[in-house]
């Protein structure tokens, strides 16, 4: 005989099973923006990605020619010639981030 307050097998009280619903809920947002191309999320996330992937190489291209322009004085600016390289290897890295992206 079972005892009072106790439920049938396979029954959940309503919390677990409200939890189960916001997870569930949750969940299934998360897999639609993921899915969604167009979506203003993913597109403003994939702005932010394009413009650090760019942004990154072209200062740390600076900082070295900055570095090297102070030690070792000479006609070229490394500066300029770093910061250039950093362009053309931040714009490959987001061609290629927004292509493994689609």
């Amino acid at each position: 005989m079972p005892e009072s307050g106790s439920r049938p097998p396979g029954k959940l009280p309503p919390s677990a099973e409200r939890m189960i619903h916001d997870v569930r809920t949750k969940q299934e947002r998360m897999l639609r923006a993921r899915t969604e191309k167009d979506s203003v999320v993913g597109s403003i996330a994939m702005l932010g990605v394009v413009g650090w992937s760019v942004t990154i190489p072209m200062l740390l291209g600076v900082a070295v020619g900055i570095w090297i322009d102070n030690r070792w004085p000479g006609r070229l600016s490394w500066t300029l010639i770093l910061l250039l390289a950093g362009l053309v290897l931040g714009c490959a890295v987001a061609w290629m981030r927004i292509r493994k992206g689609r």
